[in-house]
């Protein structure tokens, strides 16, 4: 009966730590789609050099690229920073529970200096958990 009550309470603490362990691996999968998304944005900057600060513009959809409907629009590197903003901050907002994105651009330093955060809510967490992500790109 003893040999039973202890068997009992370890498969408890087995169960314990398979819980804790799915957890890890959640939050570990929500770090590593944050860091996606912040590295996807950095590219879309680095191919639209000549918008610099209008990343920080208000995120519209500007209907520039052909992947998300109709599209094949021309529009100017602002009007792309802004579609890129909007697609980007609404995979964020898909990818992510609670997801949010940001972004700070420097333009009065050469080269020009971005901070890119994403936020989001782990479910093991009060707090909302974010990444930051800095890179400088200069002006060419």
């Amino acid at each position: 009966m003893v040999a039973l009550l202890v068997l009992s309470v370890g498969m408890i603490g087995v169960a314990a730590l398979y819980g804790q362990a799915l957890s890890a691996s959640n939050n570990a999968g929500y770090r590593s789609q944050a860091i996606v998304l912040a590295a996807e944005l950095a590219d879309r900057i680095r191919s639209n050099r000549a918008a610099r600060a209008a990343y920080e513009a208000t995120p519209t959809d500007h209907n520039c690229d052909r992947a998300t409907g109709a599209g094949g629009v021309d529009c100017s590197p602002a009007e792309m920073a802004e579609h890129d903003m909007w697609l980007w901050q609404s995979q964020v907002a898909q990818s992510l529970p609670g997801g949010q994105g940001a972004i700070d651009v420097d333009t009065g330093v050469n080269p020009a200096s971005y901070t890119v955060t994403v936020s989001w809510d782990e479910p093991t967490d009060e707090d909302p958990v974010s990444f930051t992500f800095e890179f400088s790109l200069p002006i060419y």
